[in-house]
């Protein structure tokens, strides 16, 4: 078995911290058109956002925003299969995922302003690094 070098394993670590602080975002966010049930929360995300969650770490976030009301819930009965809890979000959640939008908007923006050098390989004078 291959060991992780310690570099690898602080950048696995921060992009996991990254991933982690997104999900209350990009749940509500995947929620703002329609109502889902959890595996199509997970299957949204996958393929939007190019996060992969676990189910036991996405319903812990679902109730938990529940809490919050920002989101409501329902379960419904399957053609097939188990009953499915659907998820929506409330009045409040909606205000809140637009503001959160609005905060992620600007933050990213300045820190891709902030990497253009470092993506460019260039110093703060113009030189190639």
């Amino acid at each position: 078995m291959l060991k992780s070098t310690p570099k690898l394993e602080s950048t696995e670590k921060w992009e996991a911290q990254i991933r982690k602080g997104c999900l209350d975002l990009v749940i509500l966010a995947s929620l703002w058109k329609t109502r889902l049930y959890g595996l199509e929360i997970l299957r949204v995300l996958e393929q939007n956002s190019r996060l992969v969650v676990a189910e036991g770490t996405v319903y812990p976030i679902l109730s938990r925003l529940k809490e919050e009301g920002l989101l409501q819930s329902e379960w419904v009965e399957a053609e097939a299969g188990h009953p499915r809890k659907y998820y929506w979000l409330t009045a409040a959640g909606r205000l809140k995922i637009v503001s959160m939008a609005h905060f992620w908007k600007g933050f990213a923006a300045s820190l891709n302003q902030l990497l253009v050098p470092v993506l460019n390989g260039k110093d703060d004078k113009g030189e190639p690094s």
